[in-house]
């Protein structure tokens, strides 16, 4: 591995140029941390983190929304990392320290198996982007009990990329996410290269995934040949996972809405169909919660989400906020920004 290191990295040097690369994965985040990545790269290579985090991404709205639904008395399941996340005034971990029912699980199908074991109303919270996306339309078309419900808070990540690149965010490449890509493959990434020139690499997990990514999309900027190119083709096809994408469209609409961080997207959520409305949340329950802002005081979530900053640009990471503590969302998640730079990153001077 030492030597195929060497190797990508002097091919990375052989096409270097004045480049912004921004990622949009918590894993690959992760990974570039860990191993010291950027220190491996020219200086004018520059990899920036954008809204890659699904935990991150999801507004104060959505968790309020959750812990109303806990504190009315309905058993709320979530992902592990959901518990911290701030909503407005309150997270669902200070919802159940106050005595509502909010219960960690693996996945959906464990919170199914619950609302058939207990009596009362069960609902699920499914973040995630499009990777987590089938599991919820599966339960759903496999006909779950009647005291079983989604608070569906699925975002897709092309809409996020093209809002991006219309909010004239400074972008020369992008490391496209493997676990997405799996699921939805190459081709709707494609137009961001054909009609805005961007270099593109859909990336695995490891180090040499990356840097060799990295070196695909400088290689197309050197040559003025942009395109996906596709690092990760022991796990993602072109096409992706039809079956998955087809069990999507029975189940999911695709709505407008915000994102931490982010005004309305268009056309970035999935809601349930109509036809699912006994299993959706928001219908079921008649859920009509006011607009908040829900940014902490001195928080920049919000430009580390769009790569427009990095947590050690936050006067609060590692003081007032960090992970035994967390102010903002990205420092919440193991796979979040400012936890990752938190762990991993060099203390300023």
């Amino acid at each position: 591995m030492k030597n195929l290191t060497k190797d990508i990295l002097k091919k990375i040097n052989e096409v270097k140029q004045p480049m912004k690369i921004m990622h949009v994965c918590g894993s690959h985040e992760h990974a570039i941390m860990y191993n010291g990545i950027r220190s491996m790269l020219p200086e004018e290579v520059q990899i920036v983190a954008g809204p890659g985090c699904p935990v991150c991404v999801v507004p104060a709205r959505e968790i309020d929304e959750a812990v109303a639904l806990a504190e009315q008395g309905v058993t709320v399941t979530i992902f592990g990392d959901m518990l911290r996340v701030p909503g407005t005034e309150k997270s669902l971990a200070d919802a159940k320290s106050e005595g509502a029912d909010v219960r960690i699980v693996y996945g959906i199908g464990n919170a199914v198996e619950l609302a058939n074991e207990i009596d009362n109303d069960v609902t699920f919270m499914a973040a995630g982007f499009e990777t987590t996306a089938p599991t919820t339309a599966n339960e759903l078309l496999n006909n779950p009990p009647e005291n079983f419900s989604v608070l569906s808070s699925h975002r897709l990540i092309p809409p996020a990329l093209d809002f991006l690149v219309h909010d004239k965010v400074e972008l020369d490449g992008l490391i496209e996410p493997g676990h997405v890509c799996t699921i939805i493959g190459t081709k709707p990434f494609e137009y961001l290269s054909e009609d805005y020139g961007i270099p593109q690499a859909v990336a695995g997990f490891n180090p040499l995934d990356i840097l060799y990514s990295i070196y695909l999309i400088l290689k197309q900027k050197k040559e003025d040949k942009p395109k996906i190119q596709n690092e990760y083709k022991r796990a993602v096809r072109d096409e992706g996972n039809v079956k998955a994408q087809e069990a999507m469209g029975e189940v999911f609409r695709v709505t407008s809405k915000e994102w931490r961080g982010f005004p309305e997207i268009p056309n970035s959520i999935y809601d349930l169909k109509k036809e699912f409305d006994d299993h959706n949340a928001r219908v079921k329950y008649d859920m009509d919660l006011p607009d908040t802002n829900g940014v902490p005081d001195g928080c920049i979530c919000g430009p580390i989400l769009r790569g427009m900053a990095r947590p050690e640009d936050c006067t609060l990471f590692r003081g007032e906020c960090n992970p035994l503590h967390p102010i903002g969302a990205c420092m919440v998640s193991k796979e979040g920004t400012c936890n990752i730079a938190y762990r991993y990153s060099k203390m300023k001077d």
